[in-house]
């Protein structure tokens, strides 16, 4: 069973220092480890902005998209191979901005991969300005005077598209990181996870001091219950998002693949795709 260096790699990040995408790639790796992944079975899709560059960072399959649209790819990947487990990344730009279409969609359709978004609350890779998880008054290169759009809020989306898995952590906790990766790496569906990655260079209002002032903190309640809706969707509006830990998690609800007739368990790249001659001119037949 491969450890968690095994899915380290030569290349050195050129993130920032202090960014906390660095604890989200090392929560992968130990993550991935710890469900007895090897490298050869994972695959992370990653889309455009300073947390896209995270798929080339992990030994692992890995493919750089474009913006917004690492989920779409990621699915492919799934579908195509279903014995590799697949996790797509991105930042809150990528995901709730350019690519939100496709997060709705890849949320009510339930396909088994694992999406972790990067939110920082700024487009970092473009030398900041305003995403659509930052404040309303936040003031950035595209909104001197402060920004007049309200907040997206992401969990209630989900929530509401009909999540199976819906997780939020911060990176500055990576024992509670690492073990919500794990949990949404062995959900059998769609899983979202959520994490305050502070950009140290940009965003001077979001800091690490910050979150650790404004983060309510599920572990800390006993008695929360994530298998409850309702109580999940009242917990994400009475905190205002500003939580951490499992927040929502149906297991009764089957995955995509499981539910598409005849989807063969076998991934396609070790079945026999050849076609007899017989079927063959059937299918030209079909064009005459």
């Amino acid at each position: 069973m491969a450890t968690f260096k095994e899915f380290r790699n030569n290349v050195k990040p050129n993130w920032c220092p202090g960014c906390g995408d660095f604890s989200v790639q090392a929560a992968i790796q130990r993550a991935a480890a710890n469900v007895g992944l090897e490298p050869e079975g994972l695959a992370v899709i990653s889309g455009i902005g300073c947390s896209g560059r995270i798929s080339g960072y992990v030994n692992a399959y890995g493919l750089h998209g474009i913006h917004g649209r690492a989920l779409p790819i990621a699915q492919g990947v799934k579908l195509a191979n279903r014995e590799l487990t697949v996790i797509a990344s991105g930042g809150d730009g990528d995901g709730f901005a350019i690519g939100m279409g496709h997060t709705v969609h890849a949320i009510r359709r339930n396909v088994d991969l694992t999406y972790i978004v990067m939110d920082n609350q700024i487009y970092g890779l473009t030398k900041g300005q305003t995403s659509p998880r930052s404040a309303e008054g936040f003031k950035t290169k595209s909104t001197p005077e402060g920004s007049i759009e309200s907040t997206l809020s992401p969990l209630e989306i989900a929530m509401s598209a009909g999540a199976t898995f819906i997780a939020q952590s911060f990176s500055s906790d990576l024992k509670q990181l690492t073990a919500l990766i794990e949990a949404g790496l062995n959900h059998k569906g769609f899983s979202l996870i959520n994490v305050f990655s502070p950009c140290v260079t940009f965003n001077k209002v979001n800091t690490y001091d910050w979150f650790k002032e404004n983060i309510v903190n599920l572990d800390q309640f006993p008695d929360y219950d994530p298998t409850n809706r309702i109580a999940a969707m009242n917990k994400i509006m009475e905190t205002n998002g500003m939580l951490t830990g499992l927040i929502y998690q149906n297991k009764e609800r089957k995955s995509y693949e499981d539910m598409v007739s005849g989807f063969q368990t076998e991934g396609l790249a070790n079945q026999d795709l050849s076609l007899s001659q017989e079927q063959f001119d059937k299918l030209v037949a079909e064009f005459k």
